[in-house]
C-alpha cells in the first residue's frame, strides 16, 4: 500500500480543490438505480459481488482514492480496501468488516466468507483488528428502497473519500433494481467522475 503525495501547485485540480475545499467547502450525494438482475438470475451472492465490483471501479480512478494521510498531507493510495457493514439481528446493530479485494473474485469471496464467520457475530463496531488506513466505506440499508440518502458528517468538509450505501432490491417487470447512494467531496470529485464510476460498476456487474 503506497500513498502518493499530490503536488497541489501543479495539480490539474488545483483551482477546483481550492474553490471547493477552501472557498466554498462542498460535498454532495446522488442516488442511482443499479441493475442486479444478472447477479440474481445467475445465483451470485449480491452483497459480496457488489463490494468486489465497486472496489474494482474505485481502484481504477485517482479521484476516489484521494485523501489526507495521518500527517495531513494530500495524496492518493495506489489501492483501496473496502470496509463494509454487516448487520446483527440479535442486537439490531452492525459491525464494520474489511476484506482485501485486490485479487480475483473467488479469492475475495473466500476471504469475505471467512471474515463474516470469524468476526460477523461479535456484535461490536470494529471486530476485525488492524483496519488499514486505505479503506473506503460501504454500507447497506436492505430494508427499504430509497430515492435520497445523505450522511451529515460533523467534519465532513475534511473527509475526501467516497461513501457508498446500497438499498433494498426491488423487482419490476422481471428486473431487479437496487438504489446506490454515492457521497463525495466536490474538491476531488465532479459529477462526471461519479457518473463514470456508476457506469463502470454496472458494466462489471453485467460481466459476472
Amino acid at each position: 500500500m503506497k500513498f502518493n503525495l499530490i503536488d497541489k501547485e501543479n495539480w490539474k485540480r488545483k483551482e477546483y480543490f481550492k474553490h471547493y475545499f477552501d472557498t466554498v467547502p462542498c460535498t454532495y450525494s446522488a442516488v442511482f438505480q443499479i441493475d442486479v438482475t444478472d447477479l440474481k438470475n445467475k445465483g451470485f451472492r449480491v452483497y459480496p459481488s457488489l463490494i468486489y465490483s465497486l472496489t474494482k471501479a474505485v481502484n481504477s480512478h485517482e479521484e476516489f482514492k484521494t485523501c489526507f494521510d495521518k500527517e495531513g498531507r494530500l495524496g492518493f493510495f495506489d489501492v483501496m480496501v473496502p470496509a463494509y457493514t454487516v448487520f446483527s439481528k440479535k442486537t439490531e446493530t452492525f459491525s464494520v468488516l474489511w476484506t482485501n479485494a485486490d485479487g480475483d473474485y473467488e479469492k475475495f469471496l473466500s476471504d469475505y466468507v471467512k471474515d463474516a464467520e470469524n468476526y460477523g457475530g461479535r456484535e461490536v463496531l470494529f471486530p476485525k483488528p488492524d483496519m488499514p488506513e486505505n479503506c473506503f466505506n460501504i454500507s447497506a440499508v436492505p430494508w427499504e428502497k430509497f430515492e435520497g440518502f445523505n450522511l451529515n458528517l460533523q467534519k465532513g468538509f475534511d473527509y475526501l473519500l467516497p461513501i457508498f450505501t446500497f438499498g433494498k432490491i426491488t423487482e419490476t417487470d422481471g428486473k431487479y433494481l437496487m438504489p446506490l447512494a454515492v457521497q463525495v467531496h466536490h474538491a476531488v470529485c465532479d459529477a462526471f467522475h461519479v457518473c463514470r464510476l456508476v457506469k463502470e460498476l454496472q458494466e462489471k456487474l453485467n460481466q459476472f
